[in-house]
């Protein structure tokens, strides 16, 4: 498997099988470790790293479950690659930057992906499609504990695992949701659900997660501190917080429906018919229309187009996507003609 097999297939988490995917796009859950008595990533020297990187590898190869797994040198890698993984959800763009032993391993279906030296020197990711943080938390607990049995983690009885950010520390796990919600957003009820879910300690974040902007509709409800909570109380915290939003979200869709219906239709329709009809489209247009012609699926005023294909177009009309796929670089113009073409082959072939 190899990184040009990833635009080939679509990943786990795009497919939208999971539970409540109508509103729910995927669940995530991320794991932080670090090697015992070497120092964390930013206070390390080059030495540290290599031993980092050289203990992590052996226990990764040496494996079975990773036998059919990339694994990628982020200093090996050109900019558009490690773009091409930050746009799939698979990489941090802190871990992209350049810098000694940094490294990347990602599973076959992109379940899971694990990052060497990022922040911290081993940070566990695992995705899958819709609600479902706890078959995702068996996944990151699963490798978890394969890796400890090669690994000696820092570890203190009063404290926990621990990590270079504090709020990580105790047992090291974020869990999040991407959930997709327009309706609030039409209807201006967004602004009091994410000052709810401040005011509850958890933090709401953009498409591509830490420090980026809501697009398309698109929130990532994570929790921020992990010290003093065991897992479950974590993931059984979040799942309550997110059945709530969803059961929101599908009330104002269904206000939508039934005192705005012809508007909602209209603003639906026209989406669909730029995106099959357009020349020249912008990520950021695009992405707002795809979330309405989403919306229209999932309330079945759109019937000729599935979820996931919409899915994958979130990601394939990113910058890095549309270059791979035409196998060179491309120019914003150049970008903004090939996303088009792109987006009416698929949907017309829908």
């Amino acid at each position: 498997m190899s990184l040009e097999d990833l635009i080939q297939h679509t990943g786990e988490w795009l497919k939208s099988t999971g539970p409540q995917s109508h509103i729910v796009m995927s669940s995530r859950i991320r794991l932080a470790r670090n090697l015992d008595k070497i120092p964390f990533p930013t206070r390390a020297n080059r030495k540290d790293l290599a031993e980092v990187f050289k203990t992590i590898q052996s226990a990764i190869t040496s494996s079975e479950y990773f036998k059919d797994s990339i694994f990628l040198k982020i200093n090996e890698m050109d900019n558009l690659d490690r773009q091409f993984l930050i746009e799939r959800h698979l990489m941090s763009h802190d871990h992209a930057a350049s810098g000694e032993g940094k490294a990347i391993v990602i599973s076959r279906e992109e379940v899971l992906s694990i990052m060497i030296n990022e922040e911290d020197h081993l940070r566990i990711q695992a995705m899958q499609s819709g609600f479902n943080l706890t078959e995702t938390w068996k996944i990151v607990s699963m490798i978890d504990d394969l890796l400890s049995e090669k690994i000696n983690y820092a570890f203190r009885s009063d404290w926990g695992y621990l990590t270079a950010c504090p709020t990580n520390t105790g047992t090291g796990i974020r869990g999040s949701v991407m959930l997709h919600l327009p309706a609030l957003v039409m209807t201006k009820q967004i602004n009091k659900v994410l000052e709810a879910i401040a005011k509850l300690s958890f933090a709401s974040r953009g498409f591509y997660g830490e420090g980026t902007q809501a697009i398309g509709n698109f929130f990532q409800i994570s929790n921020q501190v992990s010290l003093g909570h065991s897992e479950e109380d974590i993931l059984q915290n979040i799942n309550g917080l997110v059945r709530q939003i969803i059961e929101q979200e599908e009330q104002a869709r269904q206000a939508l429906l039934v005192q705005n219906k012809a508007i909602l239709e209209d603003k639906i329709c026209r989406s669909l018919g730029i995106l099959k009809n357009a020349h020249i489209i912008s990520s950021q247009e695009t992405v707002d229309l795809l979330s309405m012609v989403r919306l229209g699926i999932d309330s079945g005023i759109v019937k000729d187009v599935n979820t996931q294909s919409i899915n994958e177009l979130f990601i394939m009309i990113q910058p890095a996507h549309l270059q791979k796929i035409e196998g060179k670089k491309l120019g914003a113009s150049e970008r903004d003609a090939k996303r088009a073409a792109l987006i009416r082959d698929k949907l017309g072939k829908a």
